[in-house]
């Protein structure tokens, strides 16, 4: 009996946030097309099970993890150890040849079962400053790929590379008008698109509700979609109310390129794979970080943009009134608008995804003779490559931190 070539099994860690789920798929995707057999590992929060929920062809594995918040300490390293048994039962049952965290608290315990069963093991950081989930998945691993460019000097891993942060094939510019019709919104009428990210943003809801009237009187044009969360929904359409038909109010969005693809100008919350779809939109924005994200992420992923100005950056702690003038400032200036537009080509990786998968398809092969490569792939023997083998420019910035 002849026994058939096996296709290159991929577990991706991902999920805990959209941040880490979306791109996660974006690269599963890419693996699916060559002909990858994927199994994508996520948490039970609601945003990773409707993320999944359309998902053909791939196995999905939901492990118990919570993520480290306060005083939950216990908790959260019974949840990883719970996790970590899960994903090493299920791997040796159908065993990956490499895996990919994500990032986020989802991702510890699967890359940390593969690796024990053998896998090639990939991690990818999409923040500015690593997450503490990656710091420590950074020495367990063989490769790492980051989102910005001055994060190569940020893992303590011989192989690190930037690649960007992969986005989903539907994320690409739209027809503006089509979009605001299909929202039910004048399609000849600016508007400004405020989202805190898949979970919502409570402080970021409060700020522009304080600044809502300010803005809506001093640019009676001005529509507004507004992604609150579930928790502030309520809230949120309460205030927008006498607005009428000028507001579109959502808990959340799946189909985030129409409401992208609809807006004049953003405000939203500085995660990574915010950014990087604001970006492959080209939509200028307003960042507002979240103050309590881990080693201040946020406010510096939000810095690197607003620095080469392809966005505004504006603190939670900002007066409604001055955020209400600064917004309003930026949504009746074309022409600034169309400089931020520009700066952010500089920051979008079109073939992040595609970048990813070819690394885990050359590597992966070698550590697992017999695989099936797709064709086109040549995979190359390891050799060292330092994280500081980067651009020169990479190289002095990251001395000088």
């Amino acid at each position: 009996m002849i026994t058939p070539t096996p296709n290159l099994h991929v577990a991706i860690a991902c999920g805990g946030t959209g941040g880490h789920l979306f791109p996660g798929l974006a690269v599963a995707q890419e693996l699916s097309q060559e002909g990858c057999d994927i199994t994508l590992c996520v948490s039970p929060k609601e945003v990773d099970q409707q993320g999944v929920r359309g998902v053909i062809g791939m196995d999905v594995l939901t492990l118990p993890v919570v993520g480290l918040q306060g005083r939950n300490l216990l908790k959260f390293l019974m949840a990883t150890l719970r996790s970590r048994r899960e994903a090493r039962r299920y791997f040796a049952a159908k065993k990956p040849h490499a895996v990919i965290a994500m990032g986020g608290f989802t991702s510890t315990a699967p890359a940390l079962a593969g690796r024990s069963l053998g896998a090639v093991g990939f991690l990818h950081e999409s923040n500015y400053v690593p997450g503490r989930a990656n710091r420590l998945l950074a020495h367990f691993v063989d490769e790492c790929f980051v989102g910005f460019p001055e994060s190569v000097c940020r893992l303590w891993n011989p192989r690190v590379s930037h690649t960007g942060t992969p986005v989903r094939p539907c994320i690409e510019p739209q027809e503006t008008s089509a979009c605001r019709m299909g929202l039910g919104m004048n399609p000849d009428k600016p508007v400004l698109l405020i989202m805190g990210g898949s979970q919502g943003a409570s402080g970021l809801n409060e700020l522009i509700l304080s600044a809502l009237p300010a803005m809506s009187s001093g640019m009676p044009d001005l529509q507004f979609l507004h992604l609150s969360g579930e928790r502030d929904l309520t809230m949120v359409r309460n205030a927008h109310a006498p607005l009428g038909r000028r507001s579109v109010v959502r808990a959340f969005f799946s189909e985030m390129e129409f409401a992208l693809g609809a807006a004049t100008l953003a405000v939203s919350r500085s995660g990574a794979s915010t950014m990087a779809e604001l970006a492959a939109m080209q939509l200028p924005s307003i960042l507002v970080p979240f103050p309590q994200a881990a080693d201040n992420h946020q406010y510096f992923n939000a810095l690197a943009f607003a620095s080469s100005g392809a966005a505004m950056l504006l603190e939670q702690k900002t007066p409604p009134s001055l955020f209400a003038q600064e917004t309003l400032k930026l949504a009746t200036n074309p022409v600034r608008r169309d400089s931020m537009a520009q700066a952010l080509r500089r920051w979008h990786v079109p073939d992040a995804a595609r970048r990813i998968a070819q690394r885990i398809l050359t590597l992966a092969p070698l550590h697992h003779p017999g695989l099936r490569v797709p064709q086109g792939t040549n995979p190359q023997p390891f050799g060292h490559r330092s994280a500081f083998g980067a651009e020169k420019e990479t190289v002095e910035s990251c001395l000088s931190q």
